[in-house]
């Protein structure tokens, strides 16, 4: 008689436990055990329980394989999925193999579990674990669907709701309901103030300060009371939450005519434009991508945006200052060079009209597009390529967690066609059509940090936050991809040899990039070093990227500082505004608080967070990338209480950054 012990462990989460009978099939080289219940005395699948149950073999099965689970209801009790979040099983010969699960089993359901050290396609030489691979490629490829919405965009998943998605990448019961707390409580205080849908008119800045009495951060009070200062202003652009546009400008776009005469006002003392810029000194956003696109209808008339241009210049002290502003591509006797030293209003119009269309291609392009859309993309490869023994599975699951669900929401919510963006200045229609236009321009170089930085010529400009901690985090997560790829991929032979892998990057190229080969996106692997940069890349985006772009929304988001919608033309002469103009042009009560909540609900922190290198699930069960794993967090640890450090002596820190401040996967 032969005993195998089963460590069984049931997930920590809310309503993870079932009363439900589970029954365990042990198969091994040598044959398979009896089809048995696990049942000791008392509860047996309770939330976070773990208990350990015997399986009698007359033989030993020899080298385990597979473990079969199924549930089966218990009396007529309506169904409860139990989360198994692993099996730890003992052999009779005193070998420990590890199991994982972590995903909901409903009744009725078979689920086989792989054990043992993570394999790759090639690798595989036992007809049972072949046939088990391949057979859950199918069911995956058979769940996980592409679907093409828009051909000119990445394609997405089927699933139009998210009660269709499968347990395993839906929300956890308590995010859920804490999201829906978020925004019950913002939309409960809002509507109690009469600010919700309300049709009145802001009558001065001090009254939008009173929005909110639950929320509220020391940024977004600096920024009510700064936001009209140029070295704010300028600030915003490096370490905001918006830095993908601005870059070094070496030479005047010819649409651009800005003089000497017109900025030496605001250089150094004996200086000129032309020393500036050949010192490295001058900067500029260009939003030609807005150019043309179409605006949404309100109160009977189109809205305006305005694809204009900013030039800033580092001044002696290390303060970035804008220093001309052309609201439109093509010079005009209608289209005049804003300055600072023009009136007061006619300078912040300038600036509010830049941050709009700055606003607007942030959250179309560099926060939907470049992170979700691409991570969705990311995700739904993952999960199609990949069986779960697969290395790349093990290393890469913890950064698609939840996407799907986020994603489908964001849709109705926030991006489709009834979602908070069509309510911006460009509306549904030109969201979609900048998102069309910035894929058709996206380069594998632009997703990739280092290159990205030295293209845009920042390396060298001072206080920019972003590029110091952002290139410390890309070489930290190099590193860790680095020790993995290399551990499971000794030669560049075998990722030549691993189909998987290469149907993965296939996918990729084809339904995100859309088979773009002037993207530089790689379409195949040849070798070691081009799977570590892309899964550094990858890594990067779900995590750092996105919580760059997204987690100081709700910072910035006070309605004069920058909004997504402006209800007045753009001035064309100098000399006609004033601070009654600016309030006209801002949105109206209703329209503001709107826009601020949305703020609110993505900014904030939900209680299951993941941290990015936080690794709850355990996966692999070789000692080498697990300790490769807590060099990560040493690694990370370690740039968190730098970073902590420097905040500590800024005015205004920058946190977004902070790996304690990081998601493992795009979760919101």
């Amino acid at each position: 008689m032969a005993e195998y012990k089963l460590e069984v462990t049931t997930g920590n989460m809310t309503n993870a436990g079932t009363f439900d009978h589970v029954f365990v099939t042990l198969l091994g080289t040598g044959g398979k055990s009896e089809r048995t219940e696990l049942d000791n005395y008392g509860v047996d699948f309770k939330t976070g329980m773990v208990r350990i149950y015997t399986v009698k073999t007359s033989l030993s099965l020899g080298k385990l394989l597979l473990v079969k689970l199924e549930k089966d209801p218990f009396l007529v009790l309506p169904e409860d999925e139990w989360y198994c979040s692993k099996i730890v099983v003992t052999t009779p010969e005193g070998e420990v193999l590890l199991f994982p699960c972590y995903r909901w089993i409903s009744r009725g359901e078979l689920v086989e579990l792989r054990g043992g050290r993570a394999m790759k396609i090639f690798e595989e030489n036992n007809p049972m674990l072949i046939d088990n691979r391949q057979k859950e490629l199918i069911l995956k490829r058979s769940l996980y669907q592409w679907e093409i919405a828009d051909p000119k965009l990445p394609h997405t998943t089927h699933f139009k709701n998210i009660s269709e998605l499968p347990a395993e990448v839906s929300f956890s019961m308590s995010k859920l309901m804490e999201s829906l707390y978020t925004k019950g409580i913002t939309r409960a205080e809002l509507r109690f103030k009469g600010m919700l849908g309300s049709k009145e008119e802001w009558e001065n800045f001090e009254d939008m300060k009173k929005m909110f009495w639950s929320k509220t951060t020391m940024i977004w009070e600096y920024v009510a009371e700064h936001w009209k200062e140029d070295d704010f202003y300028g600030f915003q652009f490096l370490n905001g939450f918006d830095t993908n546009v601005i870059k070094r400008c070496s030479e005047l776009p010819r649409n651009f005519p800005v003089t000497e005469e017109m900025v030496k006002p605001f250089l150094e003392e004996g200086s000129s434009l032309q020393k500036e810029m050949e010192k490295g000194n001058i900067f500029l956003c260009d939003y030609e991508r807005l150019d043309g696109l179409p605006t949404r209808m309100y109160d009977g008339q189109f809205l305006h945006v305005t694809a204009g241009l900013c030039l800033f210049y580092m001044n002696p002290e290390n303060k970035l200052m804008p220093i001309a502003i052309q609201l439109h591509q093509q010079p005009s006797e209608e289209n005049p060079i804003f300055l600072p030293s023009d009136p007061e209003t006619d300078w912040l119009l300038a600036k509010m009209f830049i941050k709009n269309a700055d606003l607007m291609q942030h959250q179309s392009v560099y926060h939907f597009l470049r992170t979700h859309n691409v991570a969705e993309v990311f995700t739904v490869a993952t999960l199609r390529s990949f069986p779960v023994i697969h290395p790349l599975y093990k290393l890469l699951i913890p950064h698609v967690r939840y996407t799907l669900q986020i994603n489908t929401m964001a849709r109705t919510s926030i991006v489709g066609p009834a979602g908070i963006l069509n309510t911006t200045s460009l509306g549904y229609d030109g969201m979609e059509e900048l998102m069309r236009r910035s894929l058709s321009e996206l380069t594998y170089s632009s997703v990739c940090l280092p290159e990205n930085i030295a293209a845009r010529g920042l390396e060298s400009i001072p206080n920019f936050y972003y590029r110091d901690d952002g290139l410390k985090l890309w070489d930290i997560i190099s590193s860790f991809v680095k020790s993995i790829v290399e551990y499971y991929y000794p030669s560049d032979s075998d990722v030549c040899k691993d189909t998987e892998l290469q149907e993965w990057i296939s996918e990729i190229f084809t339904h995100g990039l859309l088979g773009n080969k002037a993207s530089g996106f790689p379409a195949s692997f040849h070798t070691v070093k081009e799977v570590t940069k892309f899964i550094t890349m990858v890594i990067f985006t779900v995590s750092a990227q996105h919580a760059a772009v997204n987690n100081g929304q709700f910072d910035y988001s006070w309605a004069p500082n920058g909004s997504l919608l402006l209800r007045e033309p753009p001035p064309t002469t100098k000399g006609l505004s004033s601070m009654k103009t600016i309030l006209e042009t801002l949105p109206n009560v209703g329209e503001t608080v709107t826009f601020s909540s949305v703020g609110w609900v993505l900014s904030e922190k939900y209680t299951d967070v993941v941290l990015l290198g936080t690794y709850p699930d355990e996966r692999f069960d070789e000692p080498a990338p697990k300790q490769m794993i807590k060099d990560f967090q040493a690694e990370l640890s370690c740039l968190s209480e730098a970073i902590t450090r420097r905040n500590s002596q800024l005015e205004v820190p920058y946190t977004y950054l902070n790996p304690n401040q990081i998601e493992n996967s795009i979760t919101i």
